[in-house]
Order: C-alpha cells, then structure tokens, then sequence
C-alpha cells in the first residue's frame, strides 16, 4: 500500500534554480566550486572537478548539496 505524497510549495530559491548554474559549498572544510547537474526536492547534484572530489573524498564528480548548504557564484 502506497501513501500518496504530500504536495508542498517550492520555495522561490529552489524555484529559480536552473541545471548550469554555478555554487559554491563547503565540505570536509575545503570550499568546492562546481556546476548544479540536476535539482531535486530537497537538494541539488552538482557537477565537480575530479580535482575537488580527491579533496573532499567523493567517490565521483557528482556529489549531492542540500539547498541549504550552498550559495550561487554569480
């Protein structure tokens, strides 16, 4: 048996997000750059440099940032 989901308003920061962009995070102390590769609900994955994902012990160059733990580079 399935429950059915919930529907919740999109906040206007995650509204106005567009996959390209690019954010700024902070992970494992080191500030990583990288490019939102696709927006979820409650987080984006972004694409990183394989250089950053060695320092932030990623398994790849995708990771996932919660929208709150990241800010747009303009």
């Amino acid at each position: 048996m399935a429950f059915p989901r919930k529907e919740r308003p999109i906040s206007d920061f995650v509204a106005a997000r567009k996959v390209d962009e690019k954010i700024s995070f902070v992970r494992n102390e080191h500030e990583v750059k990288g490019k939102i590769y696709k927006i979820l609900e409650n987080s984006v994955i972004v694409q990183i440099s394989k250089q950053d994902a060695d320092l932030i012990g990623a398994a790849s160059n995708l990771t996932v940032v919660s929208h709150k733990n990241y800010s747009i580079i303009d």
